[in-house]
């Protein structure tokens, strides 16, 4: 039953997927490359909507449901405050199209193994905020941009490239040959993280506890930390990815 019960919840490949929360819905609502399906609000999400931009006559189409109407059409738990968006998914990016040409203070994330939705999306949320060019997922790692991962990035999954890849180190190579430097995040590094070149950055990030993979970690450019008290173990891996991103933007 468990196993069926979570296989429920998964969305195929180019499926219909659902996005919520009204910040993700307006994103979405916004991006004319996001093809919408179906919108689901009460009066009050709707009211929202309009008063930060949105056009009437579209959220006129909108079915006008009751938040337990709502509750069944996503995931059981889902904060969706209102409002439900059925949609396509997003075109895919390429890395050398999303990530070219370099740019010194606009780096690209590199995700290894990271699978929690929530700090996948907290981590668009920041990358989208300091700049960065794109993240990169691997792609049978990565849960699908929708539910609470979309919620968690407020609409930063319309506005940054997500580029899916099936191997994280080659990619690496990838961004190495434009012109990156792959910097790993790394808690047993030598280097502090204040010591990043000034030149453009990959900021890769390890899952919480494993941390990068040997190999991931050994095509890095170089590994570096964030200089924490003695008596805390590590950041959660979206906290870490906030700082990260702020020092690579930062003037040096």
């Amino acid at each position: 039953m468990g196993d069926k019960r979570r296989e429920k919840h998964k969305n195929p490949p180019h499926q219909p997927v659902w996005i919520y929360g009204r910040h993700a819905v307006a994103a979405a609502l916004a991006n004319p490359a996001r093809k919408i399906r179906r919108v689901a609000a009460t009066k009050n999400a709707r009211d929202w909507l309009e008063k930060h931009g949105a056009d009437p006559a579209v959220t006129a189409k909108f079915e006008d449901l009751r938040p337990d109407a709502i509750d069944r059409l996503v995931h059981a738990g889902a904060v969706h405050q209102g409002i439900a968006a059925q949609v396509d998914d997003l075109p895919r990016a390429r890395l050398k199209d999303a990530c070219s040409p370099t740019e010194f203070g606009r780096p690209v994330m590199v995700l290894d193994q990271i699978t929690d939705p929530q700090n996948i999306g907290a981590i668009f949320r920041s990358a989208a905020a300091f700049g960065a060019r794109a993240v990169i997922v691997q792609d049978r790692k990565t849960p699908p941009l929708s539910g609470a991962l979309a919620k968690a990035a407020a609409g930063a999954i319309e506005t940054l490239p997500c580029i899916r890849v099936v191997n994280i180190a080659r990619a690496l190579d990838g961004l190495q040959g434009l012109g990156y430097f792959c910097a790993g995040l790394a808690g047993e590094a030598k280097n502090d993280i204040a010591a990043l070149p000034s030149q453009p950055l990959a900021l890769v990030m390890g899952a919480e506890g494993a941390g990068l993979r040997k190999l991931v970690a050994e095509t890095c450019d170089g590994l570096f930390r964030i200089p924490i008290a003695a008596g805390v173990e590590s950041l959660n891996v979206s906290n870490a990815a906030a700082i990260s991103l702020y020092e690579a933007a930062r003037p040096r």
